[in-house]
């Protein structure tokens, strides 16, 4: 007889005397069953490995093998947590629709990062490969991170730096896992919980739960097609005591707007006559697609502007390292909450950026992606235009991932975000980006997401799923 037959004749024979016996009970020792079935031992363990897999039986190591006990489904109440956990401190921000995984089988424009093919794969796998047989793999780094990376950091501004401003030191740099955390670490030092903190509205929802998380009253400022209003911001300092700003003015998550050289300055001139803290979020840094980015950071040596760059999305959503410039005793407050979340940032992930960045590619893959983006960016705009034409697209934003897209007043977005999911279309609702009531309805779009040759039929569901409302 086979192995494989007498395995099987093992196993119905176990079946037929489990299908009797009590949850729990013990089956006989391999000896016996070995000298029961006539069979060599290697069998006897195939056999109970066979039912193992099935679950029907259970081995304890150094005790014995069971029949395994059916456990029925049975509601669960975890009704005593509500009393001891107690009213919640603040009504947290839901996770945003931007960060929900896709299937394979629609079409993703809801996304908030950029498609794979838009990665330094070939420059990451390269670093990955070559930090694993570093001492990176075995040590801890600095609190504030490794020196090369926050020399990195310090000299990307330092190349912005007009002439006559003292760029930053690599010691100013505090590194950071994501820029998530760093927006947390700002909010935490900087403002503190309980008192006022100006934010643009729309911004990046990711700032506004970080905001609620840290416990500071968000003030939103308005800001247009052309960023916000140098009179409301002063408005808004003189009113509410406010001594600390967010603003993302280069590519701006979600509307893709940039600030003009003009508006920049105004804003640096407001933050220093408050004596406040400009929380400068440069999130889209390598995503230029006809503008290169100009940080305000690059612009101010007095300590006023505390800038946050992310690698994130444009290494890898796998390497989640950011750094955070901040001068004097700010760095201090910033260093400080770093250590005390998270102790450090694996000194592995920063040498794998760290490696990426200043490979010689990394210049010329972020000239692919310029031209990728551009593409994308034209392909969907030219789409939204044709096939949803009651909407407006108030900026082609120069740099960045996304559309912002307003519709008609009387749309129902809830709806319009359902019909197109059922369409096989996914898009982020646009009130997620707003501090306080939206200002209408919008759709932020995602033009770096996979399968880009989609977006024309993708922008038509959006227009038939709008166009079912207005009948």
């Amino acid at each position: 007889m086979s192995h494989d037959s007498s395995s099987a004749r093992i196993v119905a024979g176990l079946r037929a005397w489990i299908s009797t016996a009590s949850p729990g009970a013990m089956l006989p020792s391999s000896r016996a069953l070995v000298a029961q079935y006539a069979a060599s031992p290697v069998t006897v363990q195939t056999a109970l490995r066979t039912l193992t897999a099935q679950g029907q039986i259970e081995t304890r190591p150094g005790v014995g093998t069971f029949v395994r006990a059916v456990r029925l489904a049975r509601p669960r109440d975890y009704g005593w947590q509500t009393a001891a956990l107690g009213s919640p401190p603040a009504r947290f921000p839901q996770l945003s629709a931007a960060l929900r995984m896709a299937p394979n089988d629609v079409i993703d424009l809801h996304s908030g990062y950029p498609d794979r093919e838009l990665l330094p794969e070939r420059l990451l796998r390269t670093a990955f490969s070559r930090t694993a047989r570093s001492n990176s793999v075995v040590s801890r780094s600095p609190a504030a991170g490794l020196p090369e990376l926050q020399a990195w950091f310090a000299a990307e501004l330092e190349a912005a730096a007009p002439a006559g401003i003292m760029p930053p030191a690599p010691s100013d740099v505090v590194v950071l896992p994501g820029s998530q955390s760093g927006l947390s670490t700002a909010f935490r030092a900087l403002v503190g919980a309980g008192r006022p903190l100006l934010m643009e509205s729309p911004t990046y929802w990711g700032a506004i739960l970080a905001a609620a998380q840290a416990g500071v009253e968000v003030i939103p400022i308005p800001s247009g097609a052309n960023g916000p209003d140098p009179q409301e911001l002063i408005r808004a300092f003189e009113l509410t005591g406010a001594r600390a700003f967010y603003a993302q003015p280069t590519f701006a998550n979600p509307t893709g707007i940039q600030w003009s050289p003009g508006l920049a300055g105004e804003v640096l001139d407001v933050v220093r006559r408050f004596g406040a803290f400009l929380i400068e979020d440069d999130w889209a840094h390598d995503f230029g697609i006809t503008e290169d980015p100009s940080p305000l950071a690059a612009r101010d040596d007095s300590g006023h502007v505390v800038y946050l760059r992310s690698l994130t999305k444009s290494v890898s959503p796998a390497v989640r390292v950011a750094g955070i410039v901040a001068r004097g005793p700010a760095r201090e407050r910033i260093l400080a909450d770093t250590h005390a979340q998270s102790m450090y940032v694996s000194g592995l992930l920063q040498a794998v950026a760290l490696d990426v960045v200043t490979q010689p590619g990394w210049k010329t893959h972020l000239r692919g992606v310029r031209q990728q983006l551009a593409g994308r960016r034209d392909l969907l705009a030219a789409a939204l235009r044709e096939h949803v034409p009651d909407a407006e697209l108030e900026v082609l934003p120069r740099g960045g991932l996304n559309l912002w897209l307003r519709l008609p007043d009387a749309t129902d977005l809830p709806r319009l975000v359902r019909d197109c999911e059922n369409g096989g279309v996914l898009v982020a609702a646009g009130n997620e980006w707003f501090p306080a009531e939206s200002t209408g309805p919008y759709l932020r779009l995602n033009y770096s997401g996979p399968n880009p040759g989609a977006f024309p039929e993708g922008a038509s569901t959006i227009g038939q799923a709008l166009a079912a409302q207005q009948q």
